[in-house]
């Protein structure tokens, strides 16, 4: 049980609070001319004909975000020239009198002529294209400054017993500090704190703001979802969470903030966000991620979230006056349901690159959603205002924290690094470590000695795997020579994470399969489980022991091939390259024939082959006696989610994006193949013409659906002949399957992920099973309890069918899924079954059927 306030005996240094804020500034400088930058890297888009040797000199999810800016080493100010954008008076920051997205660049470049304590640069640009702003403010360093700066940094992370020993170090580094603001665009305030903030501390003559800069650096990702903050929306304009996104990482703005985490390894960082009254500042209820160094991370973050409680609270702000609640921490203040389990937000994220004191932020008054849309102006504008004040408190008590505890903070996460590098067990939190600690709060793992990585079920999606670890700072090392660990022998050429290295946990949260906590807590924040190493399509083995010759890698190896052999080509479809691949032949008007072993391709062809080959890595294989039915590419007709739109056009297939009033006003079926719904379709909602022609191209087109919305537009359309059970819609996880060997669970992998999931009961004689949940138990990691009727468990879940195909008797071929194969694009190595499904649902609807 947590401890109720009145209990909480733990006292706030004072110099967390004794850094006041600097006077307000004059209002906004006019904008400045719009510069062309010549001198910068340019965006690295990869070309049509790139190969994948070419695309081997940088890991594969960083080619298209290169940072725009200059060395890393160089000196303070750098006033780098933001080019500005055209004026949007439609941005929807403008109502709530904040500052627009074209009205950031001229403030920093403002700021940046009149102090020289600040710079700006330019880190990417988000997925519609608008710049992503970094500034770090600090005191003036040169160039051999900013290089000791460096070299003190690498040192933290690379030598920490070194670095531990060293006492003069912490009085040469500069703390560094991360402040994230705007992640949800439409919760706006932390970009206008942000802006604030650095004003005040580029101008202010208070000494004790030029002592804090002198021994920190503090870094402020002004806005990290410019989409959405113009847009007034949640999502970046790819529809996409970005604070969903960071095991991921799919989106350009999410592979940013990571890049700027690494290269800055802050030891502190808040994320501003919106909207809960009274500001919500964590630390977090349990469960509490397992791969944390938890003891030093809870007692940092725990005393910062009282420095920030002391400081919002400070500002005077209440709800009789003025509607703000007091502040609430919900590690003190809350049993469970805010919790720190799954690494996919920016503050669970940011602790693998060595921050022990990370915060999520909910400042109080509500601004968006119907509030925006119905509330006046000014009752909007005067919200803001407190908001804003708010994240500027918050902000400032955590500078003042870690101007407070610098010297302690930096040897934390020299301890961090050095537990990682020396392999160390899993550490038990001692409890009452900070007041309200209990047996509740404890979480541990268990580290492998090393991690395997190997090409044994699919090559590109091992590649990829070590691209993606090499991405987020995880060391990986190739074997030069065969060698045995855990009982078996491995290949030269497989990969190894050893796990005696600084960021362990993130090799290990990425790579493990996770847990089961279904009986630990009755209800979770978000996602309960995620495994690159099961659902990335690798084949990924954790060792107890590790002997093995090896070399570093910079990337993965190339891993594309075509036999020397004469004859026909055969492409299994077993890895998302692989959809590429043969969605690019298809475009390409390659004659590619559809059978139960994938895609083959004819002789003719054979230079197209090497071509996609080459480009995405995949291997062909003598086709020999195989055959199959002819296949065009897939045109797609798709109601569906944003994350499932983004993961068919991102595996190259064409498509059109639909729903019931789509329909309702005449669509032209015959630019589709296949009809995908999982969100958006009522086939009981749409008008007679409508029904009339869906029905009609349900006699030439497929149909692929997913989840509850699928379900119910299978049973109204009168498709196959199943029952849809519902399993608990708050389950989540990593399952374990067994697959078929049809024509779309042949060759998937053994575990899938489930959102909300479903099973098929009753099934007709048309319809076979391509997947099944398994009979042991299917949740490998999650959380999966029953209702609260006691149904929608996973027990209830075992053995039953978890994806289903048939032929509907007008002629459609028709797959059902009740697992989440694309969730967030997350289970990469499920894609491929996806594929399959409709690739077979478009290649053979419309044959002559025999009804049963």
């Amino acid at each position: 049980m947590r401890l109720p306030t009145a209990l909480l005996g733990v006292a706030v240094t004072a110099a967390l609070l004794a850094i006041p804020p600097a006077a307000a500034q004059p209002a906004d400088p006019p904008p400045s001319a719009v510069r062309d930058f010549g001198n910068g890297p340019e965006r690295n888009e990869v070309a049509a004909g790139t190969s994948e040797n070419a695309l081997r000199r940088a890991p594969a999810d960083q080619q298209a975000d290169q940072p725009y800016g200059v060395s890393r080493d160089r000196g303070y100010p750098r006033r780098t020239e933001l080019p500005v954008p055209a004026e949007n008076p439609a941005d929807a920051s403008i109502k709530l009198g904040l500052v627009p997205y074209h009205g950031i660049a001229p403030r920093l470049n403002d700021l940046q002529r009149r102090s020289n304590r600040v710079s700006a640069e330019l880190t990417g640009r988000s997925y519609d294209g608008r710049d992503l702003y970094l500034v770090t403010v600090t005191a003036p360093e040169s160039a051999s400054e900013a290089r000791e700066q460096a070299r003190i940094r690498d040192r933290i992370e690379n030598d920490p017993v070194a670095a531990a020993r060293d006492r003069k170090l912490a009085k040469r580094y500069k703390a560094p500090l991360f402040v994230n603001g705007n992640i949800h665009g439409n919760e706006w305030e932390g970009t206008d704190a942000a802006l604030r903030t650095v004003e005040e501390l580029a101008t202010s003559t208070d000494p004790t703001i030029a002592a804090l800069l002198a021994r920190t650096r503090l870094y402020f990702n002004i806005t990290a979802n410019p989409d959405g903050r113009v847009n007034g929306v949640r999502v970046n304009g790819a529809g996409f969470d970005l604070n969903r996104d960071f095991v991921t990482a799919s989106q350009p703005e999410v592979r940013a903030m990571r890049q700027v985490m690494i290269d800055t390894q802050p030891v502190a960082m808040i994320d501003l966000h919106g909207y809960v009254n009274g500001t919500l500042i964590e630390p977090t209820t349990p469960p509490h991620g397992a791969n944390y160094e938890y003891d030093l991370f809870i007692t940092s973050t725990y005393a910062n979230g009282l420095g920030m409680e002391s400081a919002v609270n400070g500002l005077g702000y209440t709800f009789e006056k003025d509607g703000v609640h007091p502040v609430q921490i919900p590690f003190r203040d809350s049993e469970e349901g805010w919790d720190d389990w799954p690494p996919i937000f920016t503050p669970q994220y940011a602790p693998f690159h060595g921050t022990v004191a990370a915060h999520t932020v909910e400042i109080p008054l509500t601004v968006n959603g119907a509030a925006y849309n119905q509330l006046p102006v000014a009752e909007l504008r005067r919200r803001s205002a407190i908001n804003t004040d708010v994240a500027a408190a918050a902000i400032r008590a955590t500078y003042g924290f870690v101007q407070a505890r610098h010297d302690q903070l930096i040897a934390d996460q020299i301890e961090v690094f050095r537990r990682g590098a020396a392999g160390e067990p899993s550490k038990t939190v001692p409890l009452g470590i900070v007041p309200g600690f209990g047996p509740e709060d404890v979480y541990t793992t268990t580290y492998p000695r090393a991690y395997v990585i190997t090409g044994e079920r699919s090559a590109p999606a091992a590649a990829r795997l070590v691209d993606h670890l090499i991405a987020n700072d995880v060391r990986v090392e190739r074997a030069t020579h065969a060698f045995r660990a855990g009982g078996r022998t491995y290949p030269a050429g497989s990969y190894v994470v050893d796990m005696r290295q600084p960021k362990r946990g993130l090799a290990n949260v990425m790579l493990e399969a996770g847990a089961d906590i279904s009986a630990k807590v009755s209800t979770m924040y978000d996602i309960s489980g995620w495994s690159h190493g099961l659902l990335w399509g690798a084949t990924v083995t954790g060792v107890p022991s590790l002997g093995v010759r090896s070399e570093p890698v910079k990337a993965a190896a190339p891993t594309g091939s075509v036999p020397r052999t004469p004859g026909p080509l055969l492409l299994k479809v077993t890895d998302a390259k692989d959809v590429r691949a043969l969605n690019d032949l298809l475009a390409q008007g390659v004659q590619v024939t559809w059978g139960s072993g994938g895609a083959i391709v004819p002789a003719s062809a054979r230079q197209a082959a090497r071509t996609v080959s080459d480009r995405y890595g995949v291997a062909f294989v003598p086709a020999g006696s195989a055959t199959g039915v002819p296949l065009s590419q897939v045109r797609i007709a798709a109601a569906a989610s944003a994350d499932e739109l983004f993961t068919l056009r991102e595996l190259g297939f064409a498509v059109t994006p639909v729903s019931t009033a789509v329909l309702n006003a005449g669509f032209d079926w015959s630019a589709a193949d296949v009809l995908f719904v999982s969100s958006g379709l009522s086939y009981a909602a749409l008008n007679p013409a409508a029904r009339t022609a869906l029905d009609a191209f349900l006699a030439t087109g497929g149909v692929v659906t997913r989840g509850g919305t699928g379900a119910t537009f299978n049973a109204a359309a009168g498709l196959l002949t199943v029952t849809a059970v519902a399993g608990n819609p708050d389950a989540n996880g990593v399952v374990s399957t067994v697959a078929s060997d049809g024509p779309v669970g042949g060759g998937s992998p053994a575990h899938s992920f489930v959102y909300s999931p479903r099973w098929f009961t009753g099934l007709g004689a048309e319809v076979k099973v391509e997947q099944s949940y398994a009979a042991g138990g299917p949740l490998v990691a999650g959380h999966w309890r029953a209702d609260e009727n006691g149904a929608g468990g996973q027990e209830a879940a075992r053995g039953q069918a978890a994806v289903v195909s048939g032929r509907d008797e007008r002629g459609a071929a028709v797959v059902l899924f009740g697992t989440e194969p694309m969730f967030r694009n997350h289970p990469k190595g499920l894609f491929p079954q996806v594929a399959r499904a409709l690739y077979w649902s478009a290649a053979v609807t419309g044959a002559t059927v025999t009804t049963p």
